[in-house]
């Protein structure tokens, strides 16, 4: 066959033979996990009667998010399992104006959308993005949601439990109980080093051939930032993540320009609009989109190449449900600038059995199937058993 009859598209698919599957309606699964927050999973439903799965967890407000799905999927109704484009500038208007818990809605659907387009063309979700180029998707553990005594020796112990269960990084968050805002030079220096003192011991239990990670939650201003990252440099951390808040950007631009240590950053940014200034301002090294935060799998591949253009590293943020850190996984598995996906660690022993097949972990890598999109079902025994009451 000549190369003209070949490009005309000889051996094309007939479009009449494409799925032709609408959205027919939602589902939503509340599950226990801890006082840290719950899980909040979206299931849309076809006309062909297949389903796909989404995450709409920890927008902080699950109230409004629950309101927000029942409304973007009420838009949806109707329209092509294709139409990502279409409701990423639908929801737009309403994210910009509400904030969160809308953009977890939005994000949550369009997880289920490309689950929907991976089963109904009988490919995994990450061929939609560009096929798979990361064999292994690297996890760290964070044991900051499961660490009950927040303590050095509390903080040290879980961090021994995940090196025992395969992890070789380790993330805690150890000033989260310092008050925000406040102007004590006293009470700020002991709570500073308390959270370097919860760092130094894990450290110490995990040696020097794991990789430490320490996110200061912005708990700092810019000066006490610059100084916090001076004095963790013995510590050797893999990053340092969102020492102060995003805005005014500046501020993470002067610590990242003077941290020996990568510096890491942008769980709370939502689209390609909010990352550009961001990017821009070269505000971190590390660049973290969070798929149920950021607008969805979609936007997170638009992050990516951004920072890929800029040169740099994309990890995204995801204290997620297995269905959150697979779809962002999803993603990941496509991007030549990934490293490292977060992995929320000892929250709840049931975990892996929330999904069917389970979720499956082996050395600090998370396995990533070929099935058809995200290649899970939930398993609807494990939801309801801990179904938020």
């Amino acid at each position: 066959m000549s190369p003209i009859a070949l490009a005309s598209g000889a051996f094309a698919r007939p479009q009449e033979d494409l799925p032709r599957l609408t959205v027919d309606g939602l589902e939503v699964f509340r599950v226990k996990v801890n006082h840290r927050g719950n899980w909040t999973i979206a299931r849309l439903r076809t006309s062909g009667g297949i389903t796909g799965l989404g995450d709409a967890s920890q927008s902080g407000k699950d109230d409004q998010t629950l309101v927000y799905l029942k409304q973007f999927a009420d838009l949806l109704k109707g329209r092509s399992i294709f139409d990502v484009e279409w409701l990423r500038k639908a929801t737009a208007p309403v994210i910009v104006q509400y904030g969160v818990p809308a953009a977890v809605a939005a994000s949550a659907l369009d997880q289920c959308l490309f689950d929907l387009q991976g089963q109904a063309l009988s490919v995994p979700a990450y061929d939609l993005f560009g096929g798979r180029i990361q064999q292994r998707i690297r996890l760290y553990a964070n044991i900051n949601r499961s660490t009950e005594e927040r303590t050095p020796d509390g903080f040290a112990h879980m961090a021994e439990k995940a090196m025992a269960a395969g992890f070789d990084a380790v993330k805690l968050a150890p000033f989260d109980e310092m008050p925000r805002g406040s102007t004590d030079r006293k009470q700020i220096e002991r709570d500073t080093q308390r959270g370097i003192d919860c760092a130094q011991a894990v450290r110490q239990t995990i040696g020097s051939q794991r990789d430490l990670l320490i996110d200061a939650h912005s708990h700092f201003n810019r000066e006490d930032g610059l100084e916090l990252a001076r004095r963790f440099e013995p510590l050797h951390l893999f990053w340092l993540e969102e020492v102060t808040p995003a805005t005014p950007v500046e501020d993470l631009a002067a610590i990242n320009q003077t941290a020996t240590m990568p510096t890491a950053g942008g769980e709370s940014i939502r689209g390609v609009a909010g990352f550009y200034p961001y990017i821009k301002a070269e505000a971190v090294d590390i660049v973290m989109p969070d798929v149920k935060v950021c607008g969805g799998m979609l936007e997170m591949k638009k992050i990516a190449a951004l920072a890929e253009g800029a040169g740099l590293i994309a990890s995204p943020h995801g204290p997620a449900s297995p269905i959150g850190n697979i779809t962002a996984a999803h993603v990941i598995a496509t991007i030549p600038n990934f490293n490292i996906l977060e992995f929320s660690y000892g929250e709840v022993p049931w975990r892996a059995e929330l999904i069917d097949p389970p979720e499956q972990i082996t050395a600090g890598a998370l396995t990533l199937s070929a099935r058809p999109g995200l290649g899970i079902k939930l398993n609807e025994k494990t939801a309801a058993k801990y179904a938020v009451s």
